[in-house]
Parts: C-alpha cells; sequence; structure tokens
C-alpha cells in the first residue's frame, strides 16, 4: 500500500492553476517559532516590534484559544498578515485540528485572504500521511481558485502515540511539508504519562546512582532524566532524512528560564533547528541557545579553508581534521551564516562581514 504519490507524481501541483511545489525549501533562521494569540488588540499592536525581535511569528488559532474567540482570532491572524512587513520574519499560523467545526474557514479563510503573504500552516495531531493528504489536495485547489502564486508550506505538529509512530511515512507526505514540532503536552496525554508538566522534565523520572559501597544508609545520588529523547530523535531522524526541519514544541513553565534551557540545549545537540517561544523571556532563551557559538564558527570557517574541497587531512591547533570534521564544520557555518541574515549582531561576530 502506497502513502505517497509514485516519484514521477510526487512534484506535481494537485490542482489545476495551483503553484507547483517547493523542490528546494526557503531557507532562513528558524530560531524561535513565538506564539501570539491573534484576537487580542494589543498583541496585534506589537506585532512590528516582535517581527525585529523574532525569526518566525505563529498567530495561534488552537489550543489557548477560546471557542467564543475562534473567528475574532482567524481574523485578527489576517489583519497581521495584510497590515505587517515581514522581510526575513517567517509567518505562520497553527490552525484549528482536523476534526474540529472550524478549520475548513482556516484554511479557506487564510488562503484566500493572505495566501501570498503566510509561509506555513501548521497542522495540529497528525497522526499519519492521511492527514496531510487531505490539507494538501485542499489547499491545492484553494491556492488555484485564489490565484496564489508560491505554494504554502504545512508544518505537522506530532502530539500522540501513533504520530510517533508514523513519523517516517508522514515525513515522506507531500513535498509542502516544512517540519515537524514535538508537542508534549498532548503526547503526554496521548501515552498516558504521569506527568501535568508541559515539556521539561520530572522529578521522578531519573537514574539512581549505586549504594556507597559498606554504607547502605548513604544517600544516593538521583540524576533526573529526558522524558523525550526517543520522541526527539525519532522526529530529528525522519525529518533529516526527508530534508525537512524539526522543532522542539512549548516549554510551558514561563518561569524556569533554567530548565527552559536546559530543554532547549538538548534538543539542539540532537538536530533541532530551532523551539516555541510563548513569552518574550524564552525568545531570548531560544536566540541564546540555537544560535551557533561564536568560537565555534570561528574554528569551523578555519576547517573549511583549510580543506576547501571537502577531502584530504589538515592539522589545526594540534587537531587533526579529515572529511568528517569538515562535514561538521559545514553544519555550523551554514547554520551560522542562516543566523546572520536575520541577527547583524551575530554576523558580524562571526566575521560574516556582508551579513551572510
Amino acid at each position: 500500500m502506497y502513502h505517497t504519490r509514485l516519484p514521477h507524481n510526487f512534484y506535481k501541483p494537485l490542482a489545476i492553476g495551483a503553484p507547483a511545489p517547493w523542490r528546494e525549501r526557503p531557507l532562513r533562521a528558524e530560531r524561535m517559532v513565538h506564539f501570539f494569540p491573534p484576537h487580542l488588540e494589543k498583541v496585534r499592536a506589537k506585532i512590528p516590534e516582535l517581527v525585529r525581535q523574532c525569526d518566525v511569528l505563529c498567530g495561534n488559532l488552537e489550543d489557548a484559544i477560546p471557542v467564543e474567540d475562534k473567528a475574532a482570532a482567524r481574523a485578527g491572524f489576517i489583519e497581521v498578515a495584510r497590515t505587517n512587513d515581514f522581510s526575513e520574519t517567517g509567518l505562520w499560523v497553527r490552525v484549528n485540528c482536523l476534526n474540529s467545526p472550524w478549520i475548513l474557514d482556516d484554511l479557506e479563510q487564510i488562503v484566500a485572504q493572505a495566501g501570498n503573504i503566510v509561509d506555513v500552516l501548521m497542522i495540529p495531531k497528525v497522526e499519519g500521511p492521511w492527514d496531510l493528504h487531505f490539507v494538501d489536495q485542499y489547499v491545492a485547489l484553494l491556492e488555484a481558485r485564489h490565484g496564489i502564486t508560491r505554494p504554502i508550506m504545512l508544518h505537522a505538529l506530532i502530539e500522540t502515540a501513533e504520530g510517533v509512530r508514523n513519523v517516517d511515512t508522514i515525513a515522506g507526505a507531500t513535498p509542502r511539508l516544512h517540519g515537524m514540532s514535538l508537542g508534549p503536552a498532548d503526547l503526554a496525554a496521548s501515552r498516558g504519562m504521569k506527568t501535568t508538566r508541559v515539556g521539561g522534565g520530572h522529578p521522578d523520572y531519573g537514574v539512581l546512582g549505586d549504594p556507597v559501597p559498606g554504607d547502605d544508609a548513604a544517600p544516593r545520588a538521583f540524576v533526573q532524566q529526558d522524558l523525550w529523547h526517543y520522541s526527539v530523535a525519532r522526529i530529528v531522524d525522519a525529518c533529516v532524512a526527508h530534508g525537512l526541519r524539526p522543532f522542539y514544541g512549548p516549554f510551558g513553565d514561563i518561569r524556569d528560564e533554567a530548565g527552559c534551557e536546559a530543554q532547549m540545549r538538548n534538543v539542539f545537540v540532537m538536530g533541532m533547528v530551532g523551539a516555541w517561544s510563548l513569552a518574550p523571556n524564552q525568545v531570548e532563551i531560544a536566540r541564546r541557545v540555537f544560535s551557533p557559538n561564536v568560537a565555534e564558527v570561528r574554528f569551523a570557517r578555519r576547517v573549511l579553508e583549510a580543506l576547501p574541497t571537502g577531502s584530504g587531512v589538515a592539522m589545526i591547533d594540534g587537531k587533526m581534521q579529515d572529511d568528517a570534521t569538515w562535514k561538521q564544520a559545514k553544519v555550523i557555518v551554514d547554520l551560522a551564516r542562516l543566523v546572520a541574515r536575520k541577527d547583524p549582531a551575530l554576523a558580524e561576530a562571526y566575521g560574516f562581514t556582508d551579513g551572510g
């Protein structure tokens, strides 16, 4: 049974008059995906300032938006899209879930009124390729009807056990797919996990050190572990294998900046490219965590300069560099160039005088 189109049809538009899917997805810095409630006028007034501060802004139409405010949130997002200049800042929207009474109006009105502005539609609770096939086809029809000139990308929010199980087929479902985010709160509920926290660890989940020899009464060391390691790894592998971008979702305790930073650092090391931010302090944490270290970037540039073709061997500061370390260096430098396009101060620190 095929879960996606055959290769010779994969990049064909799904509707007559719809734009052809991206073959090379646009690349930009996406260190933080900052969520905002678009039904609030005071929040909409802050969008120009947030555009300067954030890599991605995501209007939230789903969770945390009261039922009576769903239509206002949709209209507020469209107003934000049509009245602001986003330049190098991405504009996303998390629409309502596919079994909700609001999803069809979300898709139809956003594509009709902001389809040439919005970059990504985030789809909640994606459980298999069938969910993306539906959205892919429907959005293509709307693009054709409303004369959209560039394909709108989709982003899959993985927040159920079935979604984690199917990340590989989800990743290959459509060329419209931008990436995936881990949604830890709904995933915890789906799995029956014994935690009420939104992201982060749990004091009961850890490894107990060995007993102290000869002293059975001595306290034993306890190290808290990462509840999300397995799910993060599954999403990273599926995304990287398909050329997509993996993200961590929300960290709910706004006051726990150290815990938020630790969680973001874990997923950054594992290969995720960004994380959601729910408040201004988390924007700064994500900027700090997901921007490559200046010293590492400068060293990586030296590796690329010493091995311009990626082959051979070079010694730099007493350390041997070869094709494997060249690949690692290129990952760091490529990411730094994306960040430099958005962040002039880091561009200068990295040594990219042309801005990246």
